[in-house]
């Protein structure tokens, strides 16, 4: 008789079976788990599977495995800690658009405590009852994107695994338009451009070097760039991130002798002194979904468009002088 009999819903389907079963069962050994697989210790289907494996919906799976390696539930959740604190711009049954504030970090890091932008929507998941934790075997919400913890602005939030599968692809064919707002020092030479050149990622530092030629390890990067205001000291720029690499707008403006106004770590702090911006002044402000492939469940998002409604440093760039 197997020791556990696991359905598959639809938020499991889709996955390798060694993928579902390391997410399911963590305190299991890798090297047990394919152990058992080779042994028959896991059955698909009432049959033999291998590790490659892809699960659907209603697929049944058998585990003979021993009782140590099955791990409980937990009682408590830490993403419970979290204040349920959000700014929603948009939420269906599939996905959530969420405006950062800036400050919050999206993911728990090193410096972890309990806050995060992802602790906070499955807090608040919970408290609807869409999200429990204990019904689900391998999914969580999760996010799509990500965004510096000093940038504020749109950030996609998926609630169900077919939602995720589906956006991380979006993502990938660039089938999603994002577009930023920022304040950049000075005045640009044009009104409108689209830059090129080449970042080096410094892992030690979390900084990223720009350079006009390629260089090993170096990744290119195209950012698109246009004027909408100019005051004495800034230029108000909405730009948009032909590819998407760490820090780029940041990185890229600065090479440009315009960092970013409130940018520590690009920017100049006598200018950022004298601006008095708490952070660097960029927003992921707009997202426009334009498939160009079929979406699944998520085709009816095509052609939609979303903004944040309050840029937090549009007011201050305005109260500075003509």
């Amino acid at each position: 008789m197997p020791r556990k009999i696991i359905s598959i819903s639809s938020n499991d389907a889709g996955q390798r079976l060694d993928k579902f079963l390391t997410k399911t069962f963590p305190n299991l050994p890798h090297s047990v788990l394919h152990k058992c697989i080779r042994t028959k210790d896991v059955k698909l289907n009432g049959a033999r599977c291998t590790a490659e494996s892809h699960l659907k919906t209603g697929d049944t799976l058998s585990l003979y495995w021993q009782e140590e390696y099955f791990q409980q539930a937990p009682k408590e959740y830490d993403f419970l800690k979290a204040p349920v604190k959000l700014r929603i711009v948009y939420e269906d049954a599939n996905l959530m658009l969420l405006d950062k504030p800036p400050g919050l970090i999206v993911h728990p890091g090193d410096d972890y405590h309990f806050d995060s932008l992802i602790a906070r929507i499955q807090h608040y998941l919970y408290d609807k009852g869409e999200y429990c934790p204990e019904k689900e075997q391998s999914f969580a919400p999760a996010l799509v994107n990500r965004i510096d913890r000093n940038t504020g602005g749109i950030v996609i939030a998926a609630k169900t695994a077919e939602a995720l599968r589906i956006l991380n692809q979006k993502v990938k064919d660039r089938e999603l338009r994002k577009l930023y707002l920022c304040v950049a020092c000075g005045h640009m030479e044009r009104e409108a451009a689209v830059l090129e050149g080449y970042l080096t990622k410094n892992e030690v530092q979390n900084r990223v070097y720009f350079s006009r030629k390629p260089s090993p390890g170096a990744k290119s990067v195209r950012t698109g760039y246009q004027v909408l205001e100019e005051r004495a000291e800034c230029s108000l720029l909405q730009v948009e991130l032909f590819t998407g690499r760490t820090h780029q707008i940041r990185a890229h403006m600065a090479a440009l002798g315009h960092p970013l106004a409130g940018d520590g770590k690009y920017g100049k702090n006598k200018v950022n002194k004298a601006l008095d911006f708490p952070y660097q002044a960029l927003c992921s402000y707009r997202l426009e979904f334009r498939f160009a492939s079929p979406a699944g469940e998520l085709g009816y998002l095509n052609g939609r468009e979303f903004q944040v409604q309050d840029v937090w440093f549009l007011e201050k760039f305005r109260q500075l002088p003509k």
